[in-house]
């Protein structure tokens, strides 16, 4: 009697998985935050500011954190005032004007016999040398102010903004300590909507494609599965497991944390 049993077990098995459609599978997986960043300071420094706290909601460009800049706006100051100046240029552009108008002069002065071809060579050889020195003090200002762009960035660089809408998940720095270059020292992360990296079998993945519909069942959520969408399907295949990572993006207006194992089904459109 136990080998009958037995079979009929089997033959009830084998009939169930072939009445499973194989676009109804579900696949377990785990969610991500949408967007995930962590921000760093490209320059050693003392943190100064700490402007929000762990679980805080933050929007894009938002000051997060401030390094103590004190010096460096000191700094900015007097190479913004060097790039500003116009003297030098201004005096060297005077003397040019003066020298072409000695030359001029020399010129009109030679052609009356009054002087001799040496001085006018001699003021020609003034005007070459104050046009030099126009062209000098013309670069020096052009590197003055590039010097001014480059302490400016310097200090854009010592303050961390947010680069998405997000919530704050970890702060790694207090106000006083401080950090190395590109040290850990807060993490942005966005969780509505979600992402799910689903690894689904070579033969399902390959009906599938971007703004397709996919099904996820949230643990201990009541209701239908939620709706999301396929946002992208990976070009290569992984032959171990003989399986393509499909990523699934889905609302979460509830705030469900990152990390929950989730059932993700690829039904046809609703």
């Amino acid at each position: 009697m136990r080998p009958k049993r037995m079979g009929c077990v089997c033959v009830a098995v084998v009939l169930c998985l072939q009445a499973v459609p194989a676009d109804a599978q579900e696949i377990a997986a785990i969610t991500r935050p949408s967007e995930d960043v962590t921000l760093s300071f490209v320059l050693p420094g003392r943190v100064a500011k700490v402007l929000v706290k762990e679980g805080d909601e933050v929007q894009v460009g938002q000051l997060l954190v401030q390094q103590d800049d004190v010096a460096e706006r000191v700094q900015l100051t007097q190479l913004k005032a060097e790039a500003e100046n116009l003297v030098g240029i201004q005096t060297r552009e005077a003397q040019l004007a003066q020298k072409k108008v000695e030359l001029e002069k020399l010129e009109d002065a030679f052609k009356k016999k009054a002087v001799s071809k040496w001085d006018v060579e001699q003021a020609r050889l003034a005007v070459v040398i104050a046009e030099a020195q126009l062209a000098l003090e013309k670069l020096n200002h052009e590197q003055d102010r590039r010097k001014y762009d480059e302490k400016r960035i310097q200090l854009e660089r010592m303050r961390l903004e947010s680069p998405i809408v997000g919530k704050v998940e970890n702060v790694f720095f207090e106000p006083g300590e401080s950090a190395d270059a590109l040290a850990e020292v807060i993490r942005v992360v966005k969780v509505d909507p979600l992402w799910i990296e689903a690894p689904v079998p070579l033969a399902q993945a390959r009906a599938l494609g971007n703004g397709g519909p996919a099904d996820v069942k949230f643990p201990d959520a009541a209701g239908p599965p939620a709706r999301g969408k396929i946002i992208h399907v990976a070009a290569v295949a992984d032959a171990a497991s003989d399986t393509v990572t499909v990523r699934v993006e889905v609302p979460n207006p509830t705030g469900r944390p990152a990390g929950e194992h989730v059932q993700v089904g690829f039904p046809g459109p609703r």
